[in-house]
């Protein structure tokens, strides 16, 4: 069965559903647990496999349980349950590698819904999810057709609409360079063999010294949090990572000097 030719039936489903569920999930400030129960779920870990009439059990962005027989305990620890009768919950993040069997190790897949993982997960009509790649393209090309989408724990979209206050991705393009005067990541960074030096500038720009070499590599930059992002004036993108106190990117290990 196509997407199109579900569409009055999915759509006729979704109005509503579990309205009072999303409004608990969306005012949960005490960490309450969520359960999304009655369900088929591709879990895309090749030791759990699928499950069917199974249950997900995630509190905030931390997926804590899957399988079947969790609502039993949903009242001990007043649980928010969603029922999901006729439905399918696949991973919102795809591992193709893994799903071509191109992982050699279980703890190599990423984007799983394996107890541990990240809450990241859509839930689709049963008619339009015969496997995880299916369901995903659900999510890409009719949204409308979703009864949920969630990331880190968070509603995105609700019974094919979006969530009242969601997250948004930032808007796209190269941002203004900001004034990072006073900022304590400005200055010079020297590796641990003091064959790279990299200055950050208060305007956003970086300059780079190799072995001695000056002006190696000179760009702009971008701090977001602990991360790094550099667009280089020949044209290519790179990244660090602050950690402790040290600039981590490419394999050099810098600090302030």
């Amino acid at each position: 069965m196509s997407i199109t030719d579900t569409t009055t039936l999915t759509a006729a489903g979704a109005a509503g559903w579990n309205a009072e569920a999303l409004a608990e999930i969306l005012a949960n400030d005490e960490g309450r647990p969520v359960l999304f129960t009655n369900a088929r779920i591709l879990t895309a870990d090749p030791l759990i496999g699928t499950l069917t009439g199974a249950d997900l059990l995630f509190v905030g962005p931390l997926l804590v349980g899957v399988g079947p027989g969790i609502i039993t305990a949903a009242g001990d620890d007043n649980a928010i349950v969603v029922d999901c009768t006729g439905l399918t919950v696949v991973p919102a993040v795809v591992d193709t590698a893994a799903l071509a069997g191109g992982r050699a190790r279980r703890s190599e897949c990423v984007g799983t819904l394996t107890p541990g993982a990240t809450t990241d997960f859509a839930v689709v009509p049963d008619a339009l999810a015969a496997d995880v790649a299916s369901a995903v393209a659900v999510v890409l090309t009719a949204p409308e057709q979703v009864r949920a989408l969630v990331a880190a724990g968070r509603p995105v979209l609700w019974a094919g609409a979006d969530v009242p206050g969601r997250a948004t991705a930032p808007e796209a393009g190269i941002p203004a360079a900001e004034d990072l005067t006073g900022s304590p990541r400005v200055g010079v960074w020297i590796d641990r063999n003091d064959f790279l030096h990299q200055e950050l500038t208060p305007d956003g720009r970086y300059d780079e010294t190799r072995g001695g070499r000056p002006h190696a590599y000179q760009g702009r930059y971008w701090i977001d949090g602990d991360r790094i992002d550099y667009l280089d004036d020949l044209g290519f993108w790179a990244y660090g990572e602050f950690r402790d106190n040290e600039l981590h990117h490419a394999g050099y290990v810098m600090k302030l000097g």
